[in-house]
């Protein structure tokens, strides 16, 4: 995506900010929901593997899936 970006700059001429079209702005915002939504899954998928893997290593008591599915 190309966006016509506009600078903003103090009396030095140091850049201070960045202007972009509104309708730039709610397309990158919606991208950046996107993004958090796909990172949010990976990570709660990864926790899920994780734990996958620890009780694997348990010794302990296991709960069949049937059981859990019945408590939802």
């Amino acid at each position: 995506m190309k966006i016509a970006l506009q600078y903003v700059s103090d009396n030095t001429g140091k850049k201070k900010s960045v202007q972009i079209p509104f309708t730039a702005w709610k397309k990158l915002i919606g991208k950046l929901k996107q993004y958090e939504q796909a990172l949010q899954i990976k990570s709660d998928i990864k926790e899920a593997f994780d734990e996958v893997s620890e009780l694997k290593k348990s010794t302990g008591k296991k709960q069949k899936l049937a059981d859990f599915l019945h408590e939802l």
